[in-house]
């Protein structure tokens, strides 16, 4: 059987095994070894120490000063664990005393011989717990203690680095020593390649050379049409499943970088997996093979992450503010930089692996520098260039941000050093530059396509006028301008994350691995304090978390209960929504709680706050207290409740629509609402129109002349008011002789409607019916006025001589 298929039947073999018990029962179970006592773990944890403290001390220890930072990290967290498991034990011990109680006093009745042996271990238990809990603890600050000492050992080491100084590449001097050295590097490296070459001989041979070979045809179609098919595959992709907007453009920019990084670094991988298919490769060649990979993974990253953001060939999927001509000029810096970091790289490898001479190094390290800081400049010259020459042919400049310019400027000053830096002999500071400026440009170019893709992927999510936007609001009742903000929360929190991380990975010292861009994060991010209360990104991410789903989890009860059991159940209306409202109440208080509990907030770490705001408190708290325990007194006595029509002594006369915490909502005739403090539904006079399911009175003052019939008028509206079919039989309506008084004589018409809402549109109907059937008999409801007009007779003429 050929070797590739007999792999793969290993390999399923393997994972079939892994994922099916056992088959063979004859065959014992395998021995696993015990689990350490905690006195052997701080022996193991005190000896790592020990040894990281002797390697300290030891100057001709050629243990890298990472490892050493890396042991003692680790056995931090390890002494952390320890002390935090043993805490539990603690407790249950002090439990158990606490049972058996103090020791009794001289001249008590003496305790019974078992009680005193049960005390007396107990004791020696929690004795010995306290004192390993305690050498835990130490272990944990003599570790960090250390961990610090070395970090600075570290950037004392950088600084010295930085700082040293050789000869000038102007001089004669620099040149010597590599022109001296180069035969013997020259005969290790042929030595290197030697050993490879036979590598590749031994691979080659009958038993690995079909393994080898189809690694090869693998790796030569990724890189032949492998790229170009996962993008056309990931083109159709988003065209028929990704909404069409910016989403469709960030995701493939997105999908075009990872393709090359895919494609690229899988090739070198099947490469590498096929030439030490059966381990032909020393743990030298390996490791240098596998450093070697990783390069490629990188070197492809970023020729990756150039074709996404310039996309030359696809103007209209270009996320940056870019013109063609800028994009066009700006095409072949990534692949440049990208063969640049590749091939110095592998040489850096090798000359390690080697152990090739100092003075080769360093003007190795140093051409490394002028080619990274001349590809960048001539880069900027280049956007340059292309700005003015788009400027004078009457283009509008593109929109450039305040970061892109620091950025830039900060470019500019960066390639200005590494040259300085190389001409004046610090090649160690120039080498360090053009790294970081190769560095932090990769790290914000990738930051720029993730926050591109971030801010478009949440967008495309919460936009109320789309699929997942509209299933939203349909599924939690969300107002648009509720996703439209939740959306630009979202997108602002996911921006500052990922500019935090990009920050610390930054000013990560030189040199440091994964764990130390773990330690810096936390440092950086996890060293903020609050009074006595420490602010955690982990703990403030679980608060939120709790926080969240508990809502929603009370939002998914209130409305089960609101819409499917209680309208199931004889409750009335009123009493449905004060039980929702209850349980919104209480299960609001708890999910505060639990946030609280999660964000490891206890009463020792608010004390401050509340001592601050305690004249406040005192003054502007009563009211709002009050109004609470009478909202609370509202629902669970229901003096008034949903949907009962009130009236309040303050002219407030209305339908009860909402009890809520603090205040009632009345909605009143006009249809406006009028906000009532609970308390005063409590305290002052309020007349409940429905509480007892009233009946609606209709009362008509009808005035008539004098002259008219009394009992004609009394049997016609009487009948109007039998023949309404909104008046009620039982009580029946009555008409009644009121009053009489000059010249008039006034009827009181009485009926009674279902409800008292239905008072003011019955009325009306009787009234136009009252009014038609009057006129229709002739029953005038005023007495004619007559008028009469005299004639005096003229008044006598008097002498105008009176005497």
């Amino acid at each position: 059987m050929p070797n590739l298929p007999r792999f793969l039947l290993l390999l399923l073999l393997t994972l079939g095994s892994a994922a099916s018990p056992a088959q063979d029962n004859d065959q014992p179970p395998p021995t696993t070894a015990p689990a350490a006592t905690p006195a052997q773990t701080l022996d193991q944890l005190g000896s790592q120490l020990d040894t990281v403290k002797a390697a300290l001390k030891d100057k001709k220890s050629d243990v890298p000063l990472a490892d050493l930072r890396n042991t003692a990290l680790g056995v931090q967290d390890q002494a952390r664990q320890l002390a935090a498991s043993l805490a539990p034990q603690m407790t249950a011990l002090q439990a158990q005393l606490g049972v058996l109680g103090p020791a009794p006093a001289k001249g008590a009745p003496a305790e019974a011989p078992e009680v005193v042996a049960q005390r007396r271990k107990l004791d020696k238990a929690q004795a010995d717990l306290d004192a390993q809990i305690k050498q835990a603890q130490l272990l944990g600050q003599n570790a960090t203690q250390l961990a610090a000492q070395i970090n600075g050992l570290r950037n004392d080491e950088f600084q010295a680095r930085l700082a040293s100084r050789t000869a000038t590449p102007f001089s004669r001097t620099f040149w010597a020593d590599p022109v001296r050295a180069f035969p013997d590097d020259m005969v290790r490296f042929k030595r290197l390649g030697a050993r490879f070459a036979g590598a590749v001989a031994q691979a080659w041979q009958p038993p690995n050379r079909q393994p080898l070979m189809w690694c090869l045809v693998a790796a030569a179609l990724l890189l032949g049409g492998g790229r170009r098919l996962l993008e056309r595959l990931l083109l159709t992709f988003s065209t028929h499943h990704v909404p069409d907007g910016h989403l469709r453009r960030s995701a493939m920019a997105t999908a075009v970088a990872l393709s090359a990084v895919l494609t690229t670094g899988l090739a070198a991988q099947l490469a590498y997996l096929g030439l030490n298919w059966n381990g032909i490769l020393d743990d030298d060649l390996a490791a240098l093979a596998a450093a070697a990979v990783g390069l490629v993974y990188f070197a492809a990253y970023v020729t990756g992450l150039g074709r996404a953001l310039l996309s030359v060939q696809r103007p209209s999927w270009r996320l940056p503010a870019l013109s063609d001509l800028a994009a066009q000029r700006l095409r072949p810096f990534p692949w440049l930089l990208a063969v640049a970091a590749l091939l110095f790289g592998l040489f850096d490898n090798s000359s390690r692996a080697i152990g090739t001479s100092l003075p080769a190094s360093v003007a190795t390290r140093g051409l490394f520098a002028l080619v990274i800081s001349g590809l960048i400049g001539a880069a900027l010259l280049r956007l340059r260039h292309a700005r003015q020459a788009a400027a004078a042919d009457g283009a509008a400049p593109e929109h450039r941000p305040l970061w892109v310019g620091l950025l830039t400027a900060a470019a500019t000053l960066g390639v200005a050093v590494s040259w300085l830096g190389v001409a004046t002999g610090f090649i160690a500071l120039a080498f360090f530059v053009a790294v970081q400026m190769l560095w932090v440009g990769v790290i914000v170019a990738t930051v720029y396509l993730l926050i591109q893709l971030l801010t478009d992927l949440i967008d495309a999510l919460l936009l109320p006028h789309g699929r997942s936007g509209i299933r939203l609001q349909a599924t939690f009742e969300l107002a648009p301008h509720t996703l439209e903000q939740a959306a630009v929360l979202l997108a602002g929190i996911g921006r500052v994350g990922l500019a935090l991380l990009a920050l610390t990975t930054v000013l990560t010292p030189f040199g440091a691995g994964p764990r130390d861009l773990l330690a810096s994060a936390e440092q950086t991010l996890g060293g903020f304090r609050l009074g006595e209360l420490a602010i955690n990104p982990g703990t403030i991410f679980g608060g939120v978390l709790v926080l969240v789903v508990g809502m929603f989890v009370l939002r998914m009860l209130k409305r089960w209960l609101a819409e499917q059991l209680l309208p199931k159940s004889t409750m009335e209306k009123g009493m449905q929504d004060s039980i929702v409202t209850l349980l919104g109440y209480v299960g609001g208080l708890l999910v505060a709680v639990l946030t609280l509990a999660a964000l490891h907030v206890d009463l020792k770490s608010i004390t401050w706050i509340v001592s601050a705001l305690s004249v406040g408190i005192g003054f502007g708290l009563q009211a709002i207290v009050q109004n609470f325990i009478s909202g609370l007194i509202l629902l669970v006595e229901r003096p008034v409740k949903v949907g009962d029509w009130v009236s309040l002594s303050s002219d407030v006369e209305g339908d009860i629509r909402r009890i809520n915490v603090r205040a009632t909502e009345i909605q009143m005739w006009d249809r406006s609402t009028v906000i009532v403090p609970n308390s005063q539904l409590i305290t002052q006079n309020v007349r409940n129109v429905t509480l007892a399911n009233a009946q609606g009175r209709v009362q008509i003052k009808l005035p008539m002349p004098l002259h008219t019939d009394a009992d004609r008028v009394r049997e016609l509206v009487l009948g109007i008011l039998r023949a309404h079919h909104g008046t009620l039989t039982a009580p029946a309506p009555f008409v009644q002789l009121e009053n009489v008084n000059a010249g008039v004589m006034t009827f009181n018409c009485v009926a009674y409607v279902s409800s008292p809402r239905e008072v003011g549109g019955v009325k009306s109907e009787l009234l136009f019916e009252i009014l038609e059937r009057l006129r229709r008999e002739r029953l005038p409801m005023t007495s004619p006025q007559s008028m009469l007009v005299r004639t005096l007779p003229p008044l006598p003429e008097e002498d105008e001589d009176t005497g």
